[in-house]
């Protein structure tokens, strides 16, 4: 057993206690939910479902929107294109622009203006388009 010296201790758990990388938003497809899963931040959160297709993600910390859980996309997509022929989703890069999908859905609903859920996707679709996130969407 080799004995370290207290300056060499320190060093290695300086290493260990090194701040985490900074969060990066992401979004993540899972092929087998179909669903697309949205953070712009690493804070605890609160889920609050808004309807069949979103579910929003709340910070503890901040109340503020941090994210969201897109289920049934392929369904989602499909119903978009049987409903408004000339609806297309931005693919860059092998991603699917989240923004598009809030926007659509909001477009293709009845809800009132002022309405709460009206007012969810509006939030979901700024802080999608200022993260400029996309997700993965690969068929198979």
């Amino acid at each position: 057993m080799t004995a370290t010296s207290n300056q060499e201790f320190a060093k290695r758990m300086m290493l260990l206690s090194s701040p985490a990388s900074k969060f990066e938003p992401t979004a993540t497809y899972d092929r087998d939910g179909d669903c697309i899963e949205f953070l712009t931040a690493a804070d605890p959160f609160r889920a609050e479902r808004v309807d069949d297709l979103v579910t929003v993600y709340y910070s503890q910390e901040t109340d503020e929107v941090i994210g969201s859980l897109i289920k049934g996309v392929s369904a989602f997509c499909a119903r978009m294109l049987r409903r408004l022929p000339g609806f297309k989703i931005e693919i860059e890069d092998g991603g699917i622009v989240l923004q598009h999908i809030f926007q659509a859905q909001l477009w293709s609903s009845d809800l009132e203006a002022n309405d709460l859920k009206t007012l969810t996707y509006r939030k979901l679709i700024s802080v999608s388009g200022s993260t400029r996130v996309t997700g993965d969407l690969c068929h198979s």
